[in-house]
């Protein structure tokens, strides 16, 4: 079944609104004062962002192909394998929906924002930052991770195995993002999403949140352009040697 444009765009919005509380959500109980989850470790965070990507795609994967990240859009559309006309629409709902879903998680933690002191704590659970403050760190981090992700996606979910046990090849992409979190998350994050950093980072400046501190935007276009380079070389690789 063909959906509509209008379709499309609205299970990107709600399913890129999805991937933030789920992920950033997470984040936020590990991170926040006075959490139940406070101090619940990192894979705690890894399995919120695996979720958070698993169910979207399980949900939407037959709408709009959830791709739910402008550097997958951008990426599909650089090799032939997305129309460009709908690139735009699609990453204004990634966009809106990345803030909409962070608004959930500021307004569910509202009272955990007020209480935290640790400006570092707060920034992590709108965008990522650099472990060691080295933009080469982290743009390879970031290029690399969305690499690993673009292909491993595609592998799963255009590969004739994968579209013939469509839920289980979802749950498996949910697992790709589980294991990058835990393998490449401790450098920065990672983020591996321009929406999901961008957006977020921007509500972090001009949200009132009491020790919030910088919103460090002069290494912002790491998190953007690395992902997006990296999702461009991961779906050539996938075009060139597994797609029929």
């Amino acid at each position: 079944m063909e959906y509509s444009l209008f379709t499309k765009v609205a299970a990107e919005f709600v399913g890129t609104a999805i991937l933030m509380i789920f992920g950033n959500g997470a984040v936020a109980n590990v991170e926040l004062k006075n959490t139940k989850g406070h101090n619940a470790g990192w894979l705690n965070i890894a399995m919120g962002y695996g979720f958070g990507v698993m169910f979207p795609v399980l949900m939407f994967g037959g709408v709009s192909g959830a791709q739910i990240n402008p550097a997958m859009t951008i990426a599909q559309a650089v090799n032939g394998m997305f129309p460009w006309s709908q690139v735009a629409p699609y990453i204004i709902a990634q966009l809106l929906g990345a803030a909409v879903g962070q608004l959930v998680v500021y307004v569910c933690y509202y009272p955990h924002y007020k209480e935290t002191e640790n400006a570092e704590s707060i920034l992590g659970t709108f965008c990522t930052t650099d472990a060691y403050a080295t933009r080469r760190n982290y743009f390879i981090n970031e290029f690399f991770g969305t690499l690993i992700l673009v292909l491993g996606a595609l592998c799963c979910l255009e590969l004739q195995w994968g579209k013939s046990n469509y839920a289980s090849a979802s749950i498996v992409v949910g697992f790709i993002v589980w294991g990058l979190v835990c393998s490449l998350g401790g450098p920065t994050g990672p983020g591996l999403n321009p929406a999901r950093d961008l957006m977020p980072r921007l509500l972090h400046q001009i949200l009132p949140i009491p020790h919030k501190g910088s919103s460090r935007w002069s290494e912002a276009w790491i998190p953007v352009f690395a992902p997006i380079l990296g999702a461009i070389v991961g779906a050539w690789i996938f075009k060139i040697t597994f797609a029929i």
